[in-house]
């Protein structure tokens, strides 16, 4: 079993933690975002493309050849970056109203590492994972070395509009231009990292997020914020 296999099911086992989790908790503040056991079996959809990896010369979960710069350190920091940018300007930069309860884009604490990084994984999945190790496979059957780079960047470009399209904000003209244009900033890096350090590297860009829009942010809400307005 290759160590891209073991990485992806120990993803998965941490997925199905979170579920229990969820189901067995008795949550106060918040009705939390709660996977079923199904979401899993979906989730294995995931494993056959792990396979076609080497094929579509996209380097493995944990690259040895590369470093913990290119893929450790560097996507944690272009994340945070993008997770802080997130907080001061939707929280501090847009007005509304003190929170009364937790806003549907956090959860309460500590369940919400777990949901989050579930909902990462599945994201990074069916973003990125499937569709660009998909596309790569095929072209490296049937096209010559030289077609590579316009086929990757043509599925970066379109698998990055997916989410700022799926997720396309309300809100002043600023805003809307903002959150579309960061989105699909960060997932078309998130593209680059795939193919540049592999599936954990363009992960770990969106957890780093992840950890600061949502879960930071939900710690702040959920154990400063309403206690003062409560």
């Amino acid at each position: 079993m290759n160590r891209s296999i073991v990485i992806y099911l120990g993803f998965l086992a941490i997925t199905i933690l979170g579920i229990f989790i969820g189901h067995q908790t008795s949550f106060e503040q918040a009705e939390p975002r709660i996977w079923n056991y199904e979401n899993v079996l979906f989730m294995c959809m995931g494993i056959p493309f792990v396979f076609l990896i080497p094929n579509a010369k996209i380097p493995e979960f944990w690259e040895k050849t590369i470093s913990l710069k290119n893929k450790v350190w560097m996507p944690v920091l272009i994340g945070l970056a993008f997770g802080f940018a997130d907080l001061l300007i939707i929280e501090h930069g847009l007005h509304h109203p003190p929170h009364k309860v937790l806003p549907p884009y956090t959860q309460p604490f500590p369940y919400s590492l777990f949901l989050f990084f579930s909902g990462a994984f599945e994201i990074e999945v069916f973003y990125r994972l499937i569709p660009i190790t998909l596309v790569l496979f095929i072209a490296r059957r049937y096209t010559n070395e030289k077609a590579i780079p316009p086929i990757f960047w043509g599925i970066a470009l379109l698998t990055s509009l997916r989410e700022p399209l799926e997720q396309f904000p309300s809100g002043p003209l600023w805003f809307i231009i903002y959150a579309f244009l960061s989105g699909f900033a960060m997932n078309l890096i998130q593209a680059f990292y795939l193919k540049k350090s592999g599936f954990v590297s363009a992960l770990l860009i969106r957890l780093s997020h992840y950890f600061i829009w949502h879960i930071l942010n939900g710690v702040i809400i959920e154990f400063f914020l309403l206690k003062t307005t409560s």
